[in-house]
Order: structure tokens, then sequence, then C-alpha cells
């Protein structure tokens, strides 16, 4: 079982936000998710994002791997370098 790191969209059509959950990667991107760790929306300007670093942190050691979109999000989080 491959757990990833990744986005969940949800939001309006045009308006999308996401959500930073922990899922098999063998899941539909909106689909069924293990853990929802944070949220982060790019309609705002600057973009927004919340993400729980302890639980982001116990997932990677774990051996979740974030997508890159999300791996950008925990760098400027300070979660990972």
């Amino acid at each position: 079982m491959a757990v990833k790191i990744r986005l969940k969209r949800v939001g309006a059509k045009k308006a999308p936000s996401y959500r930073v959950v922990v899922a098999d990667s063998r899941y539909p991107r909106d689909g069924r998710c293990i853990q929802e760790i944070g949220t982060y929306n790019p309609q705002n300007n600057p973009s927004t994002f919340k993400i729980d670093l302890e639980a982001a942190n116990k997932w990677i050691a774990n051996g979740a791997q974030p997508t890159d979109t999300v791996r950008a999000l925990l760098k400027k989080a300070g979660a990972i370098e």
C-alpha cells in the first residue's frame, strides 16, 4: 500500500479549494482518504493554507510520500527542509 499526502479538490466549479489528505495512492483523487490534515485555498490573494504539522510529520515518518504541491506547502510551513 503506497500512502500519499496529496490534495483533494473541494469547492465550487471554477473556484477550487483543497483539503490536504493522507490517502492510499490507488484511491481516486476526490475519493476516500485515511486522514484529513489541512486545507489550501489558492483563490485568496495571497493563497492561504493550514496544515497540522504534527500529523504531517508523523505520516512522513511512517513512509507517506507528499506530492510535489504538498511538498512545497510543507516547505513553506517549515515542516520539511
